[in-house]
């Protein structure tokens, strides 16, 4: 609370309408208000947000404990009432039957101060990037880790519970110690199926604290297992905790994916995740593969009529057992996969473990800083080195996230990263059905040219002993409901396809001689 003698010290006199607009817009332009930013053309307000709980489950939401609140009239009227003496001078008789001036403390009509908020220029005032939860490496390599504002990054950092200062220059004690914590402390008893799983763990971990540092965009992270209970929540809690997080339900419409993105975007969180998606469902959304692929997301809010464009800098993760991706989103996949290979992992003995009940461990704020604080120390030994990168890695729009992050791994002998790439392929929904209709089309006519009706025909059932007999073993490309499609159906799927390697099958299409139908084949190559 600021007290009488700050808030006369803030001094404001108004008069009349035009007067106090302009006024108030020049005394607020210079720093009348404190804790005040522009963001977007717009004043923002920081301000700790009350009623949060100390410690949230894994599976919940865990907001940032500030939040950068848009200035209306309201707000603005109670900004200057807390913090700011606004005043306008008056005139009345005195004792002496003379006229006298005295000030009357007054706040101004909300019309006077909507129209001090409509400009969208404020050159002095600092501008507000985004809100952090842990410390971040700026583009020049030092670690920002003071709480507060920033002014080279132009974020605002907020943790929950004071961090250490980590050393700008670990000593190599201090090093081997995070490692060790690290791998043979807190990721020691997950089951992870192989090395990969757990170096791109490690880097999806680290990754928003370089988000800022290497400015690329950063991959879907998916994480799932073969049986419940082995530990894929605790994975992104380890993220989520750190950052903040937002845990959404999953939604297989796209128009429904696409409002929780827009709104999730506006809320203060570096980790976004679909927690339990239905076992074996496919990710295959047009929506989610644009949204990792671009840097900036636009869509128009519910309920508004204009669009909007959100700097896109969070992780986004999902979790389930058994999980399938479609679509484009094979290439644009991190994968985390776990195996307990045992039929009941939650009744492993947990007296053994690195550390025992990491579910709930991993709850409580200083634990969360104490996996941060090694994880940075790694991270700051690699920049002191000249933060080398893996070149022989690249990850289509992602290189220079994988080449970072592989340098990183690489530089602390974490092996592994992204050498599961082709089992990510193998969990393509898409890729396999095309895969194996390629395979079987080719084994039944090679390279013949046919159109889409004669192939259509050819999939039709037939009766031998008086039972139907599919003559492709299933393995016919179906419509998005699992039917057989009808000749114009498929002309469209198939023309979609021309050109794509499936494995060692590439489809091919042209004309006929006469050239008045498109025709089709099948290329094996290998």
């Amino acid at each position: 609370m600021t007290d009488a003698t700050d808030k006369r010290a803030r001094s404001v006199q108004v008069g009349t309408g035009p007067e106090t607009i302009r006024v108030l817009k020049a005394a607020i332009g210079d720093g009348l208000l404190p804790d005040t930013y522009v963001s977007g053309g717009n004043l923002v307000h920081m301000e700790t947000v009350s009623g949060g709980l100390p410690t949230v489950a894994a599976d919940e939401d865990s907001p940032l404990p500030v939040s950068a609140s848009p200035v209306t009239p309201a707000a603005l009227a109670a900004l200057l009432a807390q913090h700011a003496y606004v005043y306008r001078l008056r005139t009345r008789r005195g004792d002496t039957g003379d006229p006298e001036t005295y000030e009357e403390e007054v706040t101004p009509p909300r019309e006077i101060l909507a129209s001090v908020l409509a400009g969208k220029t404020w050159p002095k005032l600092p501008p507000l990037r985004g809100i952090i939860g842990a410390p971040v490496l700026r583009r020049d390599g030092t670690l920002l880790q003071r709480a507060g504002y920033d002014p080279a990054t132009g974020l605002y950092l907020a943790t929950r519970v004071a961090l250490p200062p980590v050393p700008d220059q670990p000593t190599p004690d201090q090093v081997r110690a995070a490692r060790a914590f690290l791998l043979d402390r807190f990721l020691r008893d997950f089951p992870w199926s192989s090395p990969a799983d757990r170096a791109n763990y490690i880097a999806l971990l680290t990754t928003p604290i370089l988000r800022h540092f290497n400015r690329s965009l950063i991959p879907f992270a998916l994480i799932d297992a073969t049986m419940p209970a082995s530990g894929k929540t605790i994975l992104t809690a380890g993220p989520g905790m750190l950052y903040g997080q937002r845990v959404l339900p999953w939604t297989y419409s796209d128009d429904e994916l696409r409002k929780s993105i827009t709104a999730v975007l506006a809320e203060q969180v570096g980790v976004v995740i679909w927690d339990n998606i239905a076992e074996g469902s496919v990710i295959d959304s047009p929506i989610l593969a644009q949204l990792v692929t671009g840097g900036i997301w636009s869509d128009r809010p519910l309920g508004t009529s204009r669009n909007i464009a959100t700097v896109n800098d969070r992780l986004w993760m999902a979790t389930g057992n058994n999980l399938q991706v479609g679509g484009d989103m094979a290439s644009r996949t991190v994968r985390v996969h776990l195996d307990p290979n045992m039929p009941r992992p939650e009744e492993r003995d947990q007296s053994t473990f690195g550390i025992p009940h990491l579910d709930q461990w991993i709850t409580v704020p200083k634990n969360q800083l104490t996996v941060l604080w090694h994880l940075l120390v790694l991270v700051l030994d690699w920049t002191r080195h000249g933060a080398p990168e893996e070149r022989g890695v690249s990850m289509r729009q992602f290189t220079p996230w994988a080449q970072s992050l592989g340098g990183f791994l690489a530089h602390h002998g974490i092996d592994g990263f992204l050498t599961n790439l082709t089992e990510v392929r193998e969990i393509d929904e898409d890729e396999t059905r095309w895969r194996a209709f390629l395979t079987t089309w080719h084994e039944r006519h090679g390279a013949r040219h046919m159109t889409a009706a004669e192939l259509r025909r050819d999939a039709e059932p037939q009766t031998i002993g008086g039972e139907l007999h599919d003559p492709w073993d299933g393995q016919f490309i179906t419509t998005h409901n699992g039917r057989l499609p009808n000749p114009l159906q498929l002309g469209r799927l198939l023309t979609g396809q021309a050109g794509r390697w499936r494995g060692n099958h590439v489809l091919r299409a042209g004309k006929n001689d006469r050239g008045d139908r498109a025709v089709f084949w099948v290329e094996r190559h290998g």
